[in-house]
């Protein structure tokens, strides 16, 4: 029940995680820190669209839509980029514009729009020979390419840009770049090759105290723990998950949490896991809430202050028309009515908006729910229906073996009798037996469909034992793991039932199983 239990909570501490890497600001966004930061971004775009200086203008424009972008709201930071880059001359602004539109196209997993605009950026840093702005976009579009799984060109990509922040000596961008290299050979499975890159990050950020450092000390741990040195593995999480409480980064301490409750899994030690996957779950859950309360509350402030500047705006040109065409009793009056209306128009839109803002959660949740009990079913019936074809397959192969034997004992009576049509026998036999053969590839597809259902058993068995398992006991293992009679084995396997207890009683001596403890259940467990 523990292990089940571990299980589900890394499975939903998996779906929340991607809800929570949307914060990327260290800390929590308090509401009131986001209504002041949106009032001083949008007063200072105000005050620069009085000027003439577009340079301060399109200033203004990307520093409101890095607030939107990092406050998760990517339409709107689409919008204020978007303006800029409509002002922006063939230019180094104009690189940086392009890498955003990219950036938030990626985080909007719109990879065809993100490719579009960074490849933009990369062929203007060319012509413009700006070496930082062609290094940034290759980043970018590295990490483009990875999360579309052309790892190829994800590494093109971030090898391209390693060069050119390497010859500018930004020991940052170097850093990131290699951490971000690291990251795609660790999808690749490469180990050793992402360990090298990990370690060249770690070199260059250990003397730093930001979520570069710990994201890369976590990496650290996560090669270490997939390539079975579960101690180093452990340390360097343990360092990760302590930097990110010094400086109280809610997301990499989530993370760190997580990783822990891997390794303690796998060095079974299940207390340890669970209190982590728990510890995981509740820091998940708090930056689950703390970003949808923070951006409900940015819209909540875009929405009101579109309000307040349509109603000044519809104010002031009523307060012109009348000044000039109405007496002062007839223009107090009109005001009142007018202000009546737009309180009673504002109160019943906000009131609209929060019924469609409930309906939305709703209608969601139940998606949510219902797409979950879907896949869950699908997968049952896909496990039952590998199980029925897995036990067919056994039958099958259970039937084939006890054909050779009804032919080797036909051939022993043809043998011992004078007065048989030998002809018609044989005929008859090499027919049953090319019916048989034509099966031939029926243990290969047994051994497919088990890998299937089980995919790790024979890496958990093997990893059980000090003793190497040869291929006959690992065959016995798995028709156990099956819940075999011995007979059935003995059918399957072409020996006989004496032969399956002695053979059941080596693989016993070689595996770490207790004495009360039947072999057939052990293999369950795996």
């Amino acid at each position: 029940m523990l292990i089940k239990k571990l299980q589900y909570l890394l499975v939903i501490s998996f779906f929340y995680s991607c809800v929570a890497a949307a914060q990327s600001y260290s800390g929590f966004l308090k509401s009131a820190t986001n209504d002041s930061l949106f009032h001083t971004y949008k007063d200072a775009l105000e005050v620069a669209k009085k000027g003439n200086d577009e340079r301060l203008l399109i200033s203004k424009y990307l520093d409101l839509g890095d607030f939107y972008f990092y406050s998760g709201i990517y339409t709107e930071a689409v919008d204020q980029y978007s303006l800029a880059l409509a002002l922006t001359k063939p230019d180094t602004i104009s690189v940086k514009v392009l890498n955003r539109l990219g950036d938030v196209y990626l985080s909007l997993k719109n990879y065809a729009k993100a490719q579009l605009y960074l490849k933009k950026a990369a062929k203007l840093s060319s012509e413009l020979k700006y070496i930082r702005g062609e290094a940034q976009t290759s980043e970018i579009l590295g990490g483009c390419y990875e999360k579309m799984g052309d790892y190829p060109k994800a590494l093109i990509e971030q090898q391209n840009s390693l060069r050119l922040f390497t010859s500018l000596n930004d020991n940052i961008g170097v850093t990131q770049v290699n951490e971000n290299i690291g990251s795609i050979y660790e999808d690749l499975n490469q180990f050793d090759k992402a360990h090298m890159y990990f370690q060249r990050a770690y070199e260059l950020a250990k003397h730093t105290d930001n979520d570069l450092l710990i994201n890369i000390l976590n990496n650290l741990g996560d090669v270490f723990r997939k390539t079975g040195n579960y101690q180093k593995g452990l340390a360097y999480t343990l360092r990760a998950k302590e930097l990110a409480e010094r400086i109280n980064d809610g997301h990499q301490l989530e993370s760190a949490h997580k990783d822990l409750a891997k390794t303690y899994i796998l060095l079974k030690d299940y207390k340890n896991a669970y209190e982590h996957l728990k510890q995981a779950e509740e820091i998940r859950e708090e930056l689950f809430y703390s970003l949808n309360f923070n951006q409900m509350n940015v819209l909540q402030t875009i929405y009101e202050t579109k309000q307040k500047e349509a109603q000044i705006k519809l104010l002031m040109q009523e307060s012109e028309v009348n000044t000039a065409r109405q007496n002062l009793l007839w223009l107090g009056l009109l005001t009142l009515v007018s202000i009546s209306i737009i309180i009673y128009v504002f109160l019943f839109k906000k009131r609209k908006a929060s019924q469609k803002i409930q309906e939305y959660k709703e209608r969601t949740m139940k998606a949510e729910i219902e797409k979950k009990t879907i896949e869950e079913q699908n997968l049952q019936n896909e496990i039952q229906l590998k199980t029925v074809t897995l036990s067919k397959y056994s039958l099958n192969l259970a039937q084939k073996n006890k054909l050779i034997s009804e032919v080797a004992a036909t051939l022993r009576n043809m043998s011992s009798r004078s007065k048989i049509d030998v002809q018609s026998k044989l005929k008859e036999m090499a027919k049953e037996l090319e019916v048989s053969l034509e099966q031939d590839e029926e243990w290969d597809e047994f051994m497919q469909f088990f890998e299937d259902i089980h995919p790790d058993f024979i890496k958990n068995i093997s990893a059980a034992t000090d003793h190497k398992l040869s291929s006959t006991e690992l065959r016995l293992a798995m028709l156990l793991r099956l819940n075999l009679s011995s007979k059935e084995i003995a059918s399957v396997l072409r020996v006989t039932p004496d032969s399956v207890r002695v053979a059941r009683h080596r693989l016993r001596k070689k595996l770490p199983i207790n004495q009360k403890q039947e072999l057939v259940n052990f293999m369950l467990d795996f």
